[in-house]
């Protein structure tokens, strides 16, 4: 299956994910609103979520990814299950225990992350009380993420692209009908975590038995001895500090929020998840695919296919990021008033949070260039320099912080995320290009014209459509405010994309390189 083809079929799950996603926020804005006590679910969440992308689906899949596919290309079949087993039976007693820590040391570790909240007893004492709840939900992830990592590896991208529906579902149905019930329907929330971890591990299993890898537990001394183990924790050291320094950046964010004004971190997750939505569609999307590819063709030699598909992938990233991130600059304040005002989400939540997307549509193309450029050094098994430039990279955002916070409050935190993603992958992709291992293919230039040009058009035209609505106001009925953003929203992409055809560009341009 291609890149593009595998690519597509991901980003297509994905989007059922992000549209079930969108669901669940836009239930949960309208029922909860921006209020100290959602600002509490939003901090406990983060918690587990953080050491979720720490340890499972970051520093892990990292290590894991590269290591799986070398020795199912060197070792067979049979090595690799006694390989899967024994990475099975030291991760899983580790990410228990690490969950029993998390319930013990919860009132520490909400300090750490949003010490404002301490000034409100009432918010610091739900924060805690929710964070004990879900804090085991690390345990079901980390699995899921081994799991998607091996099927990934074997091909099988839909059904780890389609698991998070799972938890979105499981937020839906909470809401819906267990939270009317309930004396402190925020509790509702956290039952739906822990729901949507079971579910999303139960998922994946008929699908690992599929391909016989269902991981047995085993003894952890024989695990422990194993070469390839040892490896992958090797790889892992430097990785966990990579992954902890974007993590350190969220967490202190995080914080700066909590001393801001009332629902300031619920505003910010929200233009989060806005952000959130072009990122997963093609940046994790791409890098799914691309992680398993990459590091074939470089166990295998190929170096020309890894240059070729490393220089496909960037130049969809170009293609589909660029548009998203004006779309996103454009119609942020309309986009934020249809999926989550109304109810007890005001105007005045709708303004705050859409200053937040227009501060994380500044860098939008730098967080989806991430997902390709960083996996091609992971490939390599180069984990250190991605970790280097991720410190970097924090720097920049806590030094950005010092101006864009005092001017703009949680907009210049996610304008700082923003600016910071792109000295990341800008960094990472210089460095590809001065060490010889990425060499662009012809062509970039007339390709980069095109979509700068198609991109300005769409800017303007979507600018027009919108002269005299005031979206924050709130005065259209929903179904009005829906019928307007979704119109504009298709008439922004048919003029983006009518702008590239006049320019000169063909679906065949989308044609991977050969072999990929």
């Amino acid at each position: 299956m291609s890149l593009l083809r595998s690519a597509a079929s991901v980003s297509l799950l994905t989007l059922l994910s992000r549209i079930t996603g969108v669901i669940r926020d836009m239930l949960i804005s309208r029922y909860f609103g921006a209020t100290i006590e959602t600002d509490a679910f939003y901090v406990a969440f983060r918690l587990p979520n953080m050491l979720r992308r720490l340890f499972a689906e970051g520093a892990f899949q990292q290590a894991f990814v590269p290591m799986v596919a070398s020795v199912r290309a060197t070792e067979g079949e049979q090595r690799t299950k006694a390989f899967v087993d024994h990475v099975f039976s030291v991760l899983a007693p580790s990410v228990v225990a690490v969950s029993i820590l998390g319930v013990l040391f919860a009132p520490v570790l909400v300090w750490l992350i949003a010490s404002g909240l301490a000034s409100d007893a009432g918010g610091f004492a739900l924060a805690t009380s929710l964070t004990r709840w879900m804090f085991p939900y690390i345990a079901f992830m980390s699995l899921v993420a081994m799991s998607a990592a091996v099927l990934n590896t074997y091909r099988k991208f839909r059904v780890p692209a389609f698991t998070p529906v799972l938890l979105n579902l499981s937020f839906i149905g909470c809401s819906l009908l267990l939270a009317p019930h309930l004396s402190r329907p925020i509790y509702a929330l956290a039952a739906a975590v822990i729901l949507g971890g079971c579910l999303q591990l139960a998922f994946q299993v008929p699908a690992l038995r599929r391909i016989g890898m269902i991981p047995k537990f085993g003894s952890l001394r024989e695990a422990s001895g194993d070469k390839n183990v040892r490896s992958v924790l090797k790889l892992m050291a430097p990785a966990l500090f990579g992954v902890a320094v974007a993590q350190l950046s969220i967490l202190i964010n995080t914080n700066i929020a909590s001393h801001l004004s009332r629902g300031a971190v619920t505003w910010l997750h929200y233009a989060d998840l806005l952000m959130e939505f072009p990122t997963a569609l093609l940046g994790v999307a791409l890098g799914t695919v691309m992680l398993p590819s990459l590091s074939a063709a470089h166990a295998a030699g190929d170096e020309a296919r890894y240059n070729g598909l490393l220089d496909h992938g960037l130049r969809l990233v170009v293609l589909f990021g660029i548009p998203a991130a004006v779309g996103l600059f454009a119609m942020a304040e309309g986009l934020v008033a249809f999926l989550f005002g109304g109810r007890a989400f005001s105007g005045a939540d709708v303004l705050q949070t859409s200053y937040g997307v227009v501060g994380y549509s500044v860098g939008l193309i730098g967080l989806i260039a991430l997902k390709i450029v960083a996996p091609a050094f992971y490939a390599r098994k180069d984990i250190r320099t991605p970790v280097k430039v991720a410190a970097l990279s924090l720097v920049c955002v806590q030094a950005i912080n010092l101006v864009s916070v005092p001017l703009f409050a949680q907009a210049g935190l996610a304008l700082s995320v923003g600016l910071g993603s792109l000295v990341n992958s800008g960094t990472l992709l210089y460095l590809l290009g001065r060490r010889g291992i990425y060499r662009p293919l012809p062509g970039w230039g007339k390709h980069f014209f095109r979509i700068i040009a198609a991109s300005f058009l769409m800017l303007a035209v979507l600018l027009g459509l919108q002269w005299g609505e005031h979206w924050a106001q709130l005065s259209d009925p929903w179904l009005v405010r829906a019928a307007k953003v979704l119109g504009m929203v298709a008439a922004g992409a048919a003029v983006y994309g009518a702008g590239l055809l006049l320019l000169g560009f063909r679906p065949r341009d989308l044609r991977p390189p050969r072999g990929s």
